[in-house]
């Protein structure tokens, strides 16, 4: 059986949110297995029994968080060169553009020659005050419709071997 795996980190809830509406529209796929993982859990054998990955993540300070780079940290060599071609989608949770963060997975989804299959989605809390930033976050549902579709997408491409 085929494998998705999420990858994420989330502090005040809204990217464990986008994730776990990504996971539901993926599980639709009766064919695929989605194995979501917190990324301090996650290992170099996860990454590569995978056929495809979301990378989830809040924007921190203008860039991933400090632990979903201790997971690229931890994996990248031993999945450097193993990996290459699988497709890859990325989930960020921003206070302002995310962009950096979008900026920053590619990098290392091309070290890894990943092939993005969707453009990233960022949803913007506009979270600007410590007290905003610091504060659980509720994703709406229109967004969360859109992480469902990503899901929904990946789990389909990577099952038929669209990817």
């Amino acid at each position: 059986m085929k494998m998705l795996l999420i990858v994420y980190h989330s502090m005040t809830g809204g990217t464990e949110q986008m994730v776990h509406a990504a996971a539901e529209g993926a599980s639709d796929e009766s064919s695929l297995h989605v194995k979501v993982l917190r990324a301090a859990e996650a290992r170099p054998d996860d990454v590569l029994a995978a056929d495809g990955y979301i990378f989830a993540t809040p924007e921190n300070l203008a860039a991933v968080s400090g632990l979903l780079k201790d997971f690229f940290d931890r994996t990248y060599y031993a999945a450097l060169d193993r990996i290459s071609g699988r497709p890859y989608a990325t989930l960020v949770c921003a206070g302002s553009d995310g962009q950096n963060a979008v900026r920053q997975i590619e990098r290392i989804a091309t070290g890894w020659r990943l092939k993005a299959v969707a453009p990233a989605l960022v949803v913007c809390t506009h979270a600007q005050t410590p007290e905003e930033i610091l504060r659980a976050k509720r994703i709406g549902a229109q967004d969360l419709e859109k992480c469902r579709e990503m899901g929904a997408a990946m789990a389909a491409g990577i099952a038929l071997g669209v990817f």
